[in-house]
């Protein structure tokens, strides 16, 4: 009898598939505008190890210079003093030991270094609050290409293996998980489906500790009676035991181990070779340890846990589960983000179909407003992604200390790897580097101006007010105030406001105006003179009529909250004109000047 990893028997059921219809079908918010799930002949085009059909293989990621990525170098090396900074004190002690950083754009990667240790401390004294640092011999020093305990970035993988499944039609994303897994029924959970479990709205609780239990049977049963304490579909919790229960459903439909499955399905055809679940004992000097794991701080003692994965319930379900256990390293990583902004496919091997992928990046959470969720992937979370968010930049974290970040958007991606719970979790709180990595990467993909050779921009720093200010002008015969306009900010806290006066700037009051995106046949009509929000990154153009006035002053003023910021806002090629007369003109240097000079810049290099 086959077995899946809890040591249960894994069923050969007849599954039934569901063939989403053409035209477009809304999905907890989320729109498909294709099939997906045609069956296994027509699932993600061909097998693993062939190229896409007419295209060839794809290019393959290459190291190479900022100026190659498309990136600005002094902006990329800021990402560095970002992970170099927290070795220090984070108020009190390091947040980490050591770090990995990789960023890239398009097939570059620009930038992969390393600071600090991948092993540090080979103990914790709890009565004198302080670590104890392994002989500095005997200490290792993080490289590019250690490999760490990504913790919840494990769950990633498990939900790519679901997506695969679903376009081969073994699975139904609608579908009850209890139609793949009975027993999953128990505790009233019959109404939770794949997408449920897949976006964390299953109802579940977040967490149970199964490794208190004697054994892998009693760790099945507690799963089966677990009760929701929400029902499906009304809440977002984010939880482990989603990502277990669908490593369940994994292992009943196909038949193999997840392991198995993450080796023959993504690992293998990718060659990723330095990411597995369970690493032999020879890949220990080259892996970077994790936790001090003694009660009370943590659920097992286990003293310094290094080079098994770190989590409690992952470990006691022998290192292979569907929420954790995955090793790898950072290029490991910046392949698989290569594979997915590439829609799925990677030099002459494809894993994903593109409409598949587009799920990934898809938000079918917009009943959880500040939740967006792809399937397996957490999208638009500024509180680690940084200026990087986007309603369609995707990610995760890892409780270890890790992060992943892919922005379409700009084909750029960011892969942060740390030992932050070494040696104990205590130490650290937050995710003030992963945010921070998320600005300073954000800042180095340039905005060249739409037109000339200069923009205004408004700044990326929290809790500030930025005023751009252009001269006094007559426009008692009537004007018009034409130009460029980029924005992508924290809506709706951070917000760009134009603001008109005709009393030398003794009082101020908004300037309607209109702006028009690429390609866009209408102009959408700003009232209230401001804009907020994501704007697509792309420039737009904006007008506005001016009032009649011996003495008409204009302003942009941008005003950011004090928690995260966007990638902030332009202003650019402005023109103010009466009929045929020009009355103003940025591209012109005379007037530029006569406009406050900071903030002006080129983004060129």
């Amino acid at each position: 009898m086959v077995k899946d990893s809890f040591g249960g028997p894994v069923q050969r059921r007849g599954i039934s598939r569901r063939r989403f219809g053409a035209g477009a079908l809304a999905l907890g918010g989320a729109v498909v505008v294709a099939p997906l799930g045609g069956g296994a002949a027509s699932a993600a085009g061909p097998p693993p190890g062939d190229a896409a059909p007419g295209r060839g293989p794809r290019p393959v990621l290459r190291r190479g210079t900022a100026a190659r990525a498309g990136l600005l170098e002094d902006r990329l090396a800021e990402i560095t003093a970002v992970a170099e900074r927290y070795l220090g004190p984070s108020p009190t002690h390091p947040y980490w030991a050591g770090a990995v950083v990789l960023a890239g754009r398009g097939r570059t990667v620009a930038l992969e270094t390393a600071v600090g240790k991948a092993v540090r401390y080979a103990d914790y004294d709890a009565a004198a609050g302080r670590a104890v640092e392994f002989p500095p011999q005997e200490q290792i020093d993080a490289t590019p290409d250690t490999v760490y305990d990504l913790a919840s970035l494990s769950k990633l993988f498990t939900s790519l293996l679901v997506v695969q499944q679903l376009e081969r039609g073994r699975i139904e994303l609608e579908a009850p998980a209890a139609r793949y897994v009975p027993e999953f029924a128990g505790g009233g959970k019959q109404d939770v489906t794949v997408r449920h479990l897949l976006t964390h709205t299953s109802g579940m609780p977040a967490w149970i500790a199964l490794y208190r239990l004697p054994d892998r049977e009693a760790m099945l049963e507690a799963l089966w009676a677990v009760a929701p304490t929400n029902p499906p579909g009304t809440v977002y919790r984010y939880s482990d035991l989603s990502l277990i229960t669908l490593q369940l459903v994994l292992e009943r439909v196909t038949g193999k181990p997840l392991d198995v499955l993450l080796a023959e399905e993504l690992t293998g055809p990718l060659g990723l070779t330095r990411t597995r679940y369970n690493p032999p004992a020879d890949w220990r000097p080259r892996i970077a340890a994790t936790e001090v794991s003694r009660p009370p701080w943590a659920g097992l003692d286990r003293g310094l846990v290094w080079g098994e994965v770190h989590d409690e319930n992952a470990y006691a379900m022998g290192g292979v589960a569907g929420h954790a256990g995955v090793f790898s390293c950072a290029w490991d990583l910046a392949v698989l983000a290569r594979t997915l902004l590439d829609g799925g496919a990677y030099g002459g091997v494809r894993i994903l179909s593109e409409r598949s992928v587009e799920l990934l990046f898809s938000d079918f959470n917009t009943g959880f407003p500040g939740n967006s969720h792809g399937l397996g992937f957490e999208l638009d979370q500024h509180w680690y992604m940084g200026a990087m968010a986007t309603p369609r930049t995707a990610g995760h974290t890892g409780f270890t200390g890790t992060c992943i970040v892919l922005d379409p958007t700009t084909d750029s991606f960011l892969i942060l790897l740390g030992n932050s719970v070494h040696p104990v979790r205590t130490w650290r709180s937050g995710s003030a580097p992963r945010q921070a990595a998320g600005e300073r990467m954000a800042r180095a993909v340039p905005v060249p101006p739409a037109h000339g050779a200069a923009a205004w921009f408004g700044g990326m720093t929290p809790a500030a007010d930025a005023v751009l200010t252009l001269p006094a002008l007559d426009t008692s015969a009537g004007a018009r105030l034409t130009g460029d306009l980029w924005w992508d900010t924290e809506a709706p806290h951070d917000v760009l406001r134009a603001e008109v006066s005709t009393d030398g700037g003794a009082t101020w009051r908004a300037l309607p105006f209109a702006t028009r995106a690429p390609r866009a046949e209408e102009d959408v009509a700003r009232a209230d003179g401001r804009v907020s929000g994501f704007n697509g990154r792309v420039w737009h153009r904006f007008t506005a009529g001016l009032p009649s006035s011996a003495a008409t002053s204009v302003r942009w003023r941008y005003t950011t909250d004090a928690r995260y910021v966007g990638r902030g806002v332009y202003v650019g090629a402005q023109k103010v004109t009466a009929g045929d007369t020009l009355l103003y003109a940025d591209a012109r240097p005379a007037d530029r000047a006569r406009v406050t000079a900071d903030g002006w810049t080129r983004e060129r290099d």
